[in-house]
């Protein structure tokens, strides 16, 4: 049976937490383990990482294969080297003390590396910290400036709006002077029109003869028509046919 030692997600969703399992390879992810031996947990800083070691060994000699992240955190404890050093032994390349010291110093060398590495997240840390701290005293003391320069600002431009409203002001009334001749020409139009109206009457006046001529033409035109009607009698006497 091909055994692996693999990762078994607990937790809930954005929370997860893990086990170290011995289980089946072909068995699903969550599914049935052989053997629990260890936990990790990511979330936390610095991350836990919690492997019982002999056992990790032990299943390492019965042939059990471990997973890529596995692999990284058991060698991040020191379980690789020391399966590596055993196994050494066992062929006599490397007695036991001296697989011991191995041990000891790259642990040492470990615990080194993880200070320094903190040491500079606490640097950083604090110089964000401190930036930020800046930033809002510079903040909190550039708003009363802010307000000074506004006021005197806006009381500066007070006085130039007032001289630049002036002129318009005093436009006005020339304006008003340019108007008034337009008004006193409005009546001199109106007399103007007068006598064009008085006009008027006089052409109906004018008119009005012509109007009573028309009888006198009727009455001139009266003779005209009776000599007509005498030549009339006097042609059909002549011709009697």
């Amino acid at each position: 049976m091909p055994v692996s030692i693999r990762l078994q997600r607990q937790g809930r969703k954005k929370r997860p937490f893990y086990k170290i399992v011995i289980a089946d390879s072909r068995a699903p992810r969550d599914g049935r383990f052989i053997e629990r031996i260890g936990s990790y947990n990511p979330l936390m800083l610095p991350v836990e990482i919690e492997v019982d070691s002999d056992k990790a060994v032990e299943w390492l000699n019965k042939g059990a294969q471990p997973s890529d992240t596995v692999r990284s955190l058991l060698s991040e404890k020191g379980i690789m080297l020391r399966w590596h050093l055993l196994k050494g032994i066992e062929k006599g390349a490397i007695t036991q003390k001296d697989a011991d010291k191995k041990l000891e110093q790259w642990l040492k060398d470990v615990e080194e590396r993880l200070k320094k590495k903190e040491e500079k997240k606490q640097k950083v840390n604090e110089k964000r910290r401190k930036r930020k701290k800046e930033e809002k005293a510079t903040k909190v003391e550039a708003a009363p400036k802010k307000a000074e320069t506004e006021e005197i600002d806006t009381v500066e431009a007070a006085p130039e709006e007032a001289k630049a409203e002036e002129p318009k002001a005093e436009a006005a009334p020339e304006k008003a002077k340019v108007e008034e001749p337009k008004s006193e020409a409005a009546p001199e139009e109106a007399k103007a029109e007068e006598p064009k109206a008085e006009a008027a009457p006089e052409e109906a006046k004018v008119e009005k003869p012509k109007a009573e001529a028309t009888p006198e033409e009727a009455k001139a035109e009266e003779p005209k028509a009776e000599a007509e009607k005498g030549k009339d009698k006097s042609e059909k006497k002549k011709n009697p046919s």
